[in-house]
């Protein structure tokens, strides 16, 4: 028997938005993305994450993620995702996960991010969280830009071989192992762990949450980290819902106000 581990998906699991439409308003500030790229993205995850995991899905989300990045400066990236996690992620940190995350920790399991969102993305999340191993998307990149490909896409069966790969070289015992995730499009991680466990489950993950009879957790309260801290063990009553679509454009608009009005002189 091999050390076991904890795999935890992140959009929607760990945190209550998507990871990568976070940073939408930031990266259309820089002038990376135009509005229309946004609205695009938050449709893109949106079919994503209704389609299921199908290869021909998972092909069409993959290269509009390589297109649309395409030419980007790998640090201009890294420094809008520091500059901005602590607005833009860390009040949105389930409480729930946060401390199930530190029991695995206590429990002497090495507990990994696994998420399709970019690399430059995850693993400052998962250093916010206490986190250091991830498995996520990486871009290729050539004199400091994206290229346009991607050498690693973590979605669906993918996950499951960087999965496999981590527990060989670290001798994890998957069958001894736990993994976390909201999505049916996660089931391939959930089926390669002997304890899996649906969190905010869709509807077909919850179909087959019952099915397995695995657990199912509802994670309601997203607060931000210190907070968390200070108050333990108290949560909020009630966490506020997330739109999309609409919602990113509303956000975009509010972020440029709030941006001018920090920038604007005193008079």
């Amino acid at each position: 028997m091999g050390q076991s581990a904890a795999f935890f998906d992140l959009d929607k699991t760990v945190i209550a938005k998507s990871s990568a439409l976070a940073f939408g308003r930031p990266f259309y500030r820089d002038g990376l993305i135009t509005r229309r790229d946004v609205v695009k993205s938050a449709y893109a995850q949106l079919m994503f994450r209704l389609g299921g995991s199908d290869e021909q899905t998972m092909a069409r989300t993959r290269d509009y993620l390589a297109a649309l990045c395409k030419g980007w400066q790998v640090e201009q990236v890294r420094q809008i995702v520091a500059e901005t996690l602590h607005e833009l992620i860390n009040p949105y940190v389930y409480a729930e996960a946060a401390v199930l995350i530190e029991e695995h920790q206590a429990a002497g399991r090495d507990v990994v991010l696994v998420s399709a969102s970019g690399e430059e993305m995850v693993r400052p999340i998962g250093a916010l969280l206490g986190v250091t191993d991830v498995i996520a998307t990486r871009m290729a990149v050539v004199d400091g830009h994206y290229s346009g490909e991607i050498e690693f896409y973590a979605a669906g069966p993918a996950k499951v071989d960087a999965v496999g790969e981590l527990a060989l070289t670290r001798g994890y015992d998957l069958s001894g192992s736990y993994a976390y995730s909201d999505s049916y499009t996660d089931r391939p991680l959930l089926e390669c762990v002997g304890h899996p466990t649906a969190v905010n489950p869709d509807r077909q993950l919850r179909k087959l949450a019952a099915e397995n009879s695995w657990p199912v957790l509802e994670f309601r309260h997203p607060i931000p980290l210190g907070r968390r801290l200070r108050d333990r063990p108290a949560v909020p009553v009630a966490a506020a819902a997330l739109g999309v679509g609409v919602g990113v454009a509303i956000g975009i608009a509010w972020y440029g106000r709030y941006r001018r009005a920090r920038t604007a002189p005193t008079t």
